[in-house]
């Protein structure tokens, strides 16, 4: 930009010299072709520069949506329906991959005091309940079943915004609630295998993950911990929490017994599928935290109606009228997201 500046003053000069001897000339011809050349230069590069950014922009969404799909994909809980365990190794995974990570400086270990733990501790609790929650739900219904009714999130964060934080919305943003909640009804009314215990587990993960949203960005505010370190720490507190529930409910016993059974029923590579969906876990949700302050309402509404797609992913069958709630809700949550920009 410099450049440009500079080459239209020299232009500028010149025409004025030019003109105070009775008219242009080729001096004056060429400083203009030459500031000419350099704006388009400028302009050419500063595509250039616009065309990168969106292109590591939508390799990132590519990315989140990947994670999450493997995720989804990877999911052992029917073969290892110990979700306390499954939910410990998944947050063992994350905190491991960022101590190994801070220890090599493949990253930079974050900058923290007692304050940033103390604000962190609700955000982790929450997070520790969503997270075993959704878990235990998975361990109960079919995965399509369990994120289909998280996709009626929204619905909480709005009620929870309203009631309990005094936040107004526009009316758009309350009629996005009906397909949603209407939605999610439809396909837990119609549901083939419904249990109350993965129904429940789907709509308490969903309340705990919106105060943990709501947490993290009041913690988040004013802090110089990066959005991965952010998470990292958010791992290794929830970890903490979380061990000793996890040996209470189930055990090592129950442990030893259902993982000799599953690796009789599978095979030796169900071990490298526990660590590729904890480690895939943790990845999906790092990128999230990374993109908390940057990715679009667009992103999450696509990242949302992904959750219809692990219909197909895991061939789990299901009624017409079941399908259609799925996509009325996933719908709502396309609207709600539009709603809120």
């Amino acid at each position: 930009m410099i450049d440009v500046v500079v080459a239209t003053i020299v232009s500028l000069m010149v025409t004025g010299v030019n003109d105070s001897n009775g008219g242009g000339g080729w001096v004056e011809k060429e400083a203009k072709r030459g500031s000419l050349n350099i704006i388009k230069a400028y302009d050419a590069d500063k595509s250039e520069g616009e065309g990168v950014v969106e292109k590591a922009e939508a390799a990132r969404k590519v990315k989140i949506g990947i994670y999450f799909a493997t995720w989804w994909f990877l999911n052992v809980l029917n073969a290892f329906p110990f979700p306390w365990l499954t939910s410990t190794l998944s947050l063992a995974a994350g905190s491991l991959i960022m101590l190994v990570s801070w220890a090599t400086k493949v990253a930079e270990a974050p900058n923290t005091d007692l304050d940033f733990w103390k604000s962190l501790f609700p955000v982790a609790l929450a997070h520790t309940i969503g997270h075993v929650a959704a878990t235990v739900s998975m361990s109960k219904v079919a995965v399509s079943f369990t994120h289909i009714i998280k996709s009626g999130e929204p619905a909480f964060s709005v009620l929870v915004s309203r009631f309990i934080l005094g936040e107004t919305f526009p009316m758009p943003v309350y009629l996005s609630l009906v397909p949603i909640i209407g939605g999610c009804g439809l396909a837990a009314l119609t549901e083939l295998n419904f249990n109350m215990t993965g129904f429940m587990g789907a709509m308490i993960s969903n309340l705990a993950f919106v105060f943990r949203n709501i947490f993290s960005k009041r913690g988040m505010k004013g802090k110089s911990v990066s959005g991965m370190n952010y998470y990292a720490c958010l791992s290794l507190m929830s970890l903490l929490i979380l061990t000793p529930f996890a040996i209470a409910v189930e055990g090592p016993q129950l442990w030893a017994v259902g993982w000799q059974k599953a690796i009789t029923e599978i095979g030796p590579h169900f071990i490298w599928w526990v660590a590729a969906q904890s480690i895939f876990y943790h990845l999906y949700n790092q990128v999230s935290y990374m993109s908390l302050d940057e990715i679009s309402p667009l992103t999450f509404s696509i990242g949302n109606t992904m959750k219809l797609s692990s219909i197909i992913i895991f061939r789990t069958p299901v009624q017409p009228v079941n399908a259609l709630g799925a996509a009325i809700a996933v719908l709502g949550t396309f609207l709600y997201s539009q709603a809120k920009q």
